[in-house]
């Protein structure tokens, strides 16, 4: 992950803290209210996206194109602004679009500033639950609930056989695939809830994050936050975890590299 400047930090951490707030209130303020939804697989499968995804993104890139006019932004429903500046600001207007349409609290508003392709600040906002996860530089990260802001780090002391593992494949490995990876399987322990299984890992409350067919928008903006918390995070083939795709995430390298080993029959 590039380093900023402690002043870059400064400045970006702070306008990322300060649009956490506002977007939940925008949520109750604008968007807690019937919403029309849409399948973008028109029949041949299940991804939903809703009216609340989109008025999400328009509101964000209002917000970064009035302090950062010169910033690139690609987010999931309306693509990439492009230009050369070197920055480019990510963007998943809701992460667990799902959960949101049948009113589980666990979706989030997930983004995260890029430097030369790669994410180095990010925010898991929780407009239900009323929190945000948040880095404000390579080390240092922090849940900030009820105006409090708490530093966090992951449990990286954890053995292998203490593990807490989520985990989620959402139909991107197929049962006969499965069947090749059954210590994992044993492992399961909880499911996986999109976006606030990563930032429980920061937080120290689960050890394990196992999770495929992730887009940039799921998981750039959560490895930043990973990282500064102490965490590991890679694909299944242990490449770089900005390529998104199949993901795994611990919270020590002994634990990351057993997992590696585990999931090669079905890395790709």
């Amino acid at each position: 992950m590039p380093i900023l400047k402690s002043s870059e930090y400064k400045v970006y951490f702070k306008f990322l803290d300060k649009l956490a707030s506002k977007l939940t209130k925008f949520y109750f303020k604008k968007l807690n209210k019937p919403f029309k939804i849409s399948n973008k697989k028109k029949g041949k499968g299940y991804d939903p996206v809703t009216t609340a995804d989109k008025a999400f993104e328009k509101f964000i890139r209002k917000e970064i194109s009035k302090k950062f006019p010169n910033h690139q932004i690609k987010g999931e429903e309306f693509g990439h602004k492009k230009n050369n500046n070197d920055f480019c600001w990510v963007i998943d207007p809701i992460d667990g679009t799902r959960s949101f349409v049948i009113g589980n609290p666990t979706w989030s508003n997930l983004i995260s500033l890029n430097f030369k392709g790669s994410p180095v600040i990010g925010l898991a906002n929780f407009p239900i639950l009323k929190k945000y996860y948040i880095n404000s530089s390579s080390k240092n990260c922090y849940v900030v609930e009820a105006n409090k802001r708490k530093k966090i780090k992951v449990n990286y002391k954890v053995s292998f056989s203490q593990i807490k593992m989520a985990a989620g494949f959402h139909g991107g490995i197929s049962l006969k695939q499965q069947q090749k990876i059954p210590k994992i399987l044993k492992l399961m322990q909880f499911p996986c809830t999109d976006a606030l299984s990563y930032s429980h890992l920061a937080e120290g409350k689960i050890d394990v994050v196992i999770q495929c067919g992730n887009k940039i928008w799921d998981i750039h903006p959560l490895i930043p936050i990973i990282k500064a918390s102490g965490g590991i995070v890679s694909t299944w083939k242990n490449e770089n975890a900005d390529k998104a795709g199949d993901i795994l995430v611990t919270t020590n390298r002994a634990i990351h590299n057993k997992l590696l080993k585990i999931l090669k029959p079905v890395a790709k």
